[in-house]
């Protein structure tokens, strides 16, 4: 199975998006600003399916 290098680089970015925003997540909660650490929850919560679709759409025969 031959994966392209478009959908692996894409995968990439988007579970590093996911890594970052993540580590501000653990940053800014430390800091007490929550309302901060709302909004990269939730964008972190958004970024797992799309690195979910991209994964699913490489793996396929």
């Amino acid at each position: 199975m031959k994966r392209s290098y478009r959908g692996v680089l894409l995968l990439c970015l988007v579970l590093l998006a996911n890594l970052i925003c993540t580590q501000y997540t653990v940053n800014l909660f430390y800091f007490a600003r929550y309302k901060e650490v709302i909004a990269l929850s939730l964008i972190n919560l958004l970024l797992f399916p799309l690195a979910l679709f991209f994964y699913k759409r490489e793996a396929k025969p």
